[in-house]
């Protein structure tokens, strides 16, 4: 079966989220995606093992023998790669990264501004190496600015997006998102901006640098509330679950132990409907209910007896009713639920990978759907250094005695290196 980037090659030197999303995305579209790690940072980054079974990184709490290659963010992200360790911070580290520069389409990276250059890497230099080279830098707070050399992470970079003080109920403090939303939303852009990179040098041959702010990212999709205060000087008030206009719109607790359901009703033929699926009862016809207006005014009460009637269903029963009936309505669905949702399953949504060190285990699959040039499921994540020879051999050209020499040095391996 084709692949639609078959044939391109990325050299990915990321880490966490971003950037490893990102390189996943192009891999399942096809990619020979080459994940570049030095065995000093993954020494460097082992946690406590009681921190470890609390963010739930091992599959069963297990560590194993070989704890790098069963952490459950390096085999989600790095499906499809391959593993290729280098240390970047020699100069025979340095000299084997451009060598693969100069076979290669793609840098993707997303260490601070100052990363790169220190190592004698930045697009200059890799664009005298190959001009039709094209690197996307995402750092969190972009390449320029006062803020370049911020330490970021999705956690700190979710605030300073705006995207926390939107967050949280009217009257109450801010919040941070459920998860490091600025980390996939920068990972989706710097995807785009790469193909788009690379469809522009398919017309001219030119390769060109791409300086994506994870921050800039974030901000981005909260376009709405950053053009109503420059509209109008006002900033946007934390609604919870509520909409500023529409009402009923929040989420309900139904039967069972932590299980909800979410209604957004935006038209009068919608609460029609959900009238009509309650079964009409008398408090329908108050007139504080008539009209949006009246609605909005009284959402307390009016939460109050739609969760009267939520709550005698479970939350899947609530959803099939509403949907039924014409009314947008969802099961708020854990993570359990998710993995045995029958709609997902029957879209092969969750892909399982077999991976050497955890076994089988399911993941998320990309939900982009190509109807000639499909994403498809090549290999689980590569254990540290799985593909050494593939890359320094197959690639490079470089002999037995020559990887010997480089493992001997340090400079590649399979371990972790204190």
């Amino acid at each position: 079966m084709s692949s639609a980037l078959k044939g391109t090659r990325v050299l990915d030197l990321t880490r966490v989220w971003s950037g490893p999303l990102a390189g996943r995305i192009l891999a399942d579209l096809g990619a020979e995606v080459i994940h570049i790690i030095g065995r000093v940072t993954v020494a460097e980054a082992r946690i406590p093992l009681d921190m470890a079974e609390m963010l739930g990184i091992f599959p069963e709490n297990d560590p194993g023998e070989r704890p790098w290659n069963r952490t459950s963010n390096g085999n989600d992200l790095g499906r499809n790669k391959l593993g290729f360790t280098l240390e970047l911070n020699t100069e025979q580290g340095v000299e084997i990264f451009k060598r693969l520069v100069k076979i290669s389409d793609v840098v993707l990276e997303n260490y601070s501004p100052r990363v790169m250059p220190n190592l004698g890497l930045d697009y200059q230099v890799l664009r005298d190496i190959n001009p039709a080279i094209i690197m996307c830098a995402m750092p969190g707070f972009g390449s320029t600015g006062p803020y370049r050399d911020y330490v970021s992470y999705g956690t700190n970079l979710d605030p300073a997006t705006g995207l926390a003080s939107l967050m949280g109920y009217p009257d109450g403090d801010a919040h941070l998102s459920g998860n490091a939303y600025p980390d996939p939303v920068a990972a989706l852009h710097a995807t785009g901006a790469i193909l788009t990179a690379l469809f522009h040098r398919h017309g001219t041959g030119e390769g060109q640098y791409i300086d994506l702010s994870q921050a800039e990212s974030a901000t981005c999709v909260i376009g709405e509330a950053v053009l109503g205060y420059a509209l109008n000087k006002k900033i946007p008030p934390r609604l919870g679950n509520r909409h500023p206009i529409y009402a009923p719109h929040g989420c309900y607790r139904c039967k069972g132990d932590d299980k909800w359901v979410v209604i957004a009703v935006s038209t009068e033929e919608e609460w029609r409907a959900l009238a009509k699926v309650i079964g009409s009862p008398d408090w329908i016809k108050d007139e504080r209910f008539i009209d949006h207006t009246g609605r909005r005014k009284n959402q307390d009460e009016l939460d109050g007896m739609i969760e009267a009637w939520t709550s005698q269903y479970t939350h899947y029963e609530v959803m099939h009713l509403l949907q039924k009936a014409g009314v947008p309505g969802g099961a708020v669905l854990d993570a359990a639920e998710l993995i045995s949702d029958e709609h997902l399953r029957e879209r092969d949504f969750f892909w399982e990978m077999d991976h050497p060190e955890v076994g089988p285990r399911k993941y998320c699959a990309l939900p982009i759907k190509l109807s000639h040039t499909p994403a498809q499921k090549r290999r689980a994540a590569p254990c540290m250094g799985e593909h050494n020879e593939y890359v320094l051999g197959d690639l490079l050209g470089l002999t037995r005695a020559e990887i010997d020499q480089l493992e001997e040095n340090g400079i590649v391996g399979t371990r972790p290196l204190d």
